[in-house]
């Protein structure tokens, strides 16, 4: 059997390649919680931004 060696060579060349895959998220919940309070943060300033943009030229 010619390819059984092929095939046992893939998998372990495949299990390699998952093995250096980062799989899970490594943060903890208050870190989690801590980037998604600072994105939006960031977004409710960009959107501030974009109101008083819009406020600026209907005034016009």
């Amino acid at each position: 059997m010619a390819r059984g060696n092929q095939r046992d060579k893939a998998r372990e060349k495949n299990l390699k390649a998952q093995a250096s895959q980062k799989h899970k998220n490594t943060k903890t919940g208050a870190e989690m919680q801590r980037d998604k309070e600072a994105a939006a943060e960031m977004m409710r300033k960009k959107q501030a931004a974009a109101d008083a943009k819009k406020a600026a030229e209907a005034k016009n």
